[in-house]
This record gives C-alpha cells, structure tokens and sequence, in this order.
C-alpha cells in the first residue's frame, strides 16, 4: 500500500525472501538489506517494514519446525472462510454457543478439515527466553 503498483512484484520478492529465510541470522541480514534497498528506491516501503520492528518476526524465536505454521495465517482464514460459507443464510446466531457448536459440528462430520500444524513434535519446546508478544 506504501508504494506504486509496479514495484509491488519486486518488493514482494524481497519481502518473501526475507521472511522465507531458513536461520534468524539470514533473516536479519536479509531485513537489513530490504530496508538498504527499499529506503533509497521507496522510503515509505522501509519505514513500514521498520515501524512493524521486532513483532514481525516473533516467528523466528521458535523452533524452526514449527515456522511454516507460524508465519501465515491460511490455516485460520481457510476456517474462516469455510464457517461464513456455512453461516451465510443466517443474519445471526443466537449465541456465541451456538458458533461454537456449529463449529465442532462441522469439524466432527468431516465437513471441515484442520490440518497437522507442521512442527506439532515440538509445539513443547521453550522457545527463547524473551516473552512473546501475542498481539504479533
């Protein structure tokens, strides 16, 4: 949003291999220069990557295994998209209950379908001794 459409496609290939990257330390060298690049060729690009600061990458404190999870969030609005395709011919449900059992509905009959969070063998694993912020 910070930059003319034609940059778009190039900015997305930074961004990705940047947060693609496989160790924390390529992932910083990799922000560092998208920030080099972006603040001389688009200034609001970098000041947007640099105002999103360390939340961004809260991933990285993890387990590498559980990464490919924790980086996106198709998981999430798949289910989202699969509940409102469902609820759509009701203005409202009586209650919050009533989402919920609706869900655990769909989820029983098969009807909707979670897939293996990647990582999972080491979902008990501490991660670093810094708090993670949740509202990343």
């Amino acid at each position: 949003a910070h930059a003319p459409e034609r940059l778009h496609e190039e900015i997305t290939a930074d961004y990705n291999g940047m947060i693609y990257a496989t160790t924390p330390e390529q992932i910083a060298t990799r922000r560092r220069a998208f920030i080099r690049k972006w603040r001389l060729k688009h200034r609001a690009v970098a000041d947007s990557l640099e105002e999103a600061g360390e939340r961004l990458f809260t991933f990285a404190r993890l387990p590498p295994s559980q990464w490919k999870s924790v980086r996106t969030t198709n998981a999430i609005e798949r289910l989202h998209e699969e509940f409102k395709r469902r609820i759509k011919t009701q203005s409202v449900l009586p209650s919050a209950d009533t989402a919920a059992m609706l869900f655990w509905a769909l989820l029983a009959s098969g009807q909707i379908n979670l897939r293996k969070v990647d990582g999972w063998r080491t979902l008990d694993t501490k991660p670093d001794d810094q708090p993670i912020d949740l509202v990343a």
